[in-house]
């Protein structure tokens, strides 16, 4: 089958949209591929059309699990088989999984980064019939982007095992940041495809409001269908929805901290529009494939341009008129000041909390590589007396710096430790005949039991020992009242996963010149976000479409400062006069200035009938 009967046979769809054909094609011609576009573009379409066509499967890397488990459910509708392995998985399922995709006939395996280098992961990879490597949210490999991700720099070293070309997606990569992308993902040679960022039903609204709730309000009321808020913090999620209730919204609210069974439900109840209104962080969107969103607020102002295109991408995706409005005042200034600040705490700084951290769970110098920490940050920060926010970042940079990975709200296995001397556990009489099984398969299931606290897998343990789930948690309990383990039950918490041993104090390794580097560009990025909001003259389209190098785009015609504009003959007159230098057409006017409405046609007519400027052609 050819491109366009895949896509009329699996997505019962006849045309493709602009570039997802080009990418398509160089794909299958065994060229590696960036593509960027925009929220909204289609992306998943130009590796799953591929994918079909050709034998194997995709290996298809996201860090989004809402992601996966929506893709595998629509691939699934469509009759195409398709595996998520995530960190919501034990052990068993993940072997399963991966023994499935090797042997059964998958067309697509979904992985977080993080599985990359696991043993399991990597004894599977010889036999994973690999078609494509896929790279979703490709600006997470860069260190230039604005949501670097440590364990994606791993899949660059998949080069060097499996030979399938590369086909990296996002929809937020400056240029400097493309470059950074093909590099680090070994481009056999540059193979960048950019569609048009436009957005020609989106109308970008900034407002300088001090009554942000006032304004929040009229757009919910003045705008029919569906609509996301985003806030900075958890606290005004609840706060913003709880005020959109008692004013008559459906509102309700979404962030990390209120558990994935929550937040799963929520999700589905915005989805089939039983909430009208979503207040959420940016822990809500990514992946998240709701067509006829009307409009999109920030409550805030957010920090890059690129986590503003992206969240504002979400509203008009079935190409219907949509709004993305943004509030701010001088408060949003300060606020953004001191977050600066906040985020960037002195690497001295950052180096005493990567040795607290290890004090506070008992790690002496020269151990701990490959601890799994349950990290309660209120409590570390309590304990020593720290303020929580340079304390989250601190934490933050250390992943960065790759001296640990950090999951915020994570499935935590059981972990068990032996609390006895190896030799006197066996002088212990035992209160259950079936604990003496259980701790000898313990024991040869898993190093280090005697030194620290070791993640089990239950299901495993429970099978090789005969044993149901309730049954084999019953016994640990028994063994941990009795003082022989140290029994930790499954829970949902912020892990650090530590990658080495503790270093000794003046040696741990923080990149002085990247952590600089690092600080310029947010500080940048933040100049950008405060200019696009003080701007007056510039259409907002254009602005943002320049700022990730888009030169040659139109008006909108729709944003603010266009409508504006639209109110003044004169100013309309002026741009006129300075774009019509030639022969042109009308068509030419509406691709300048992205309309052709009464008011512009108005004073275009003017101008020929006084001379101004010359006729159009026909």
């Amino acid at each position: 089958m050819t491109p366009i009967e895949t896509l009329k046979t699996y997505w019962g769809h006849d045309t493709f949209r602009p570039m997802q054909e080009c990418i398509i094609e160089e794909a299958l011609a065994g060229r590696d591929v960036l593509a960027i576009l925009p929220t909204g573009g289609g992306k998943s379409v130009c590796f799953q059309v591929p994918a079909m066509m050709k034998d194997g499967l995709a290996l298809v890397v996201t860090p989004l699990v809402a992601l996966m488990k929506d893709q595998v459910q629509n691939l699934a509708a469509r009759g195409i088989k398709a595996i998520a392995v995530h960190a919501g998985l034990n052990r068993h399922e993940v072997d399963l999984a991966l023994n499935n995709a090797a042997y059964g006939d998958c067309k697509f395996l979904y992985v977080s980064p993080e599985r990359l280098q696991t043993r399991l992961f990597q004894s599977y990879l010889p036999v994973l019939p690999i078609s494509f490597i896929v790279v979703d949210e490709a600006h997470c490999i860069s260190q230039w982007g604005y949501d670097f991700r440590p364990e994606y720099l791993e899949i660059g070293a998949l080069r060097g095992s499996v030979n399938a070309p590369v086909i990296a997606l996002t929809a937020t990569a400056t240029p400097t940041v493309a470059e950074d992308i093909m590099d680090r993902l070994g481009f056999k040679e540059r193979n960048l495809l950019k569609s048009g960022f436009e957005r020609p039903n989106l109308s970008y609204i900034v407002r300088r409001s001090e009554d942000k709730t006032g304004q929040l309000v009229s757009v919910c009321n003045g705008v029919p269908g569906s609509g996301i808020v985003y806030v900075r913090n958890r606290k005004k999620a609840e706060e913003i929805a709880k005020m959109l209730r008692d004013e008559g919204v459906s509102a309700s609210f979404y962030h990390a901290g209120i558990g994935s069974a929550v937040r799963a439900l929520r999700q589905e109840d915005w989805k089939a529009d039983r909430i009208r209104v979503m207040v959420c962080t940016n822990a809500f969107g990514m992946g998240i494939d709701k067509p006829d969103v009307r409009f999109v607020v920030h409550f805030d102002l957010p920090d890059s341009p690129e986590a503003y295109f992206q969240e504002a991408g979400r509203a008009g995706r079935d190409g219907k008129p949509s709004y993305a409005v943004l509030l701010w005042n001088d408060g949003d200034r300060k606020r953004l000041a001191q977050i600066e600040k906040v985020s960037f705490p002195s690497l001295d700084f950052i180096e005493d909390i990567y040795h607290k951290v290890h004090i506070f769970h008992g790690i002496p110098y020269d151990t701990g590589m490959g601890r799994q920490l349950k990290f309660d940050l209120v409590a570390f920060c309590k304990h020593f007396h720290l303020q929580q926010a340079p304390v989250f970042y601190a934490i933050a940079y250390l992943k960065r710096a790759g001296h640990w990975t950090f999951c915020e709200d994570m499935d935590i296995q059981t972990r068990v430790q032996v609390a006895v001397d190896r030799t006197a556990l066996y002088g212990i009489e035992l209160p259950d005949a079936r604990m003496v099984p259980l701790l000898e398969t313990l024991m040869r299931s898993y190093t280090g039991l005697f030194s620290y606290p070791v993640s089990i897998d239950e299901e495993d343990i429970a099978r090789k020992c005969g044993l149901t789930i309730p049954e084999l948690r019953q016994l640990l309990y028994g063994l941990s009242v009795n003082h022989i383990i140290k029994y930790i039950p499954a829970d949902r918490s912020d892990v650090i996963f530590i990658l080495h041993d503790r270093l000794h104090e003046g040696n741990v390794d923080l990149a002085p010149k990247r952590y600089e580097m690092l600080r310029s560009v947010y500080h940048e990025r933040v100049e950008t976000m405060l200019s696009f909001v003080a701007e007056e003259d510039e259409c907002r389209s254009h602005y943002l479409l320049r700022y990730f190098g888009q030169e040659d785009s139109a008006d909108c015609g729709k944003c603010d400062i266009c409508r504006e504009r639209a109110k003044h003959p004169q100013d309309l007159a002026t741009r006129l006069k300075a774009f019509i230098k030639a022969p042109y057409t009308l068509a030419d006017v509406r691709t300048a200035f992205g309309t052709i409405d009464t008011a512009w046609l108005d004073v275009l007519r003017e101008l020929i009938d006084s001379g101004e400027v010359p006729p159009y052609e026909s």
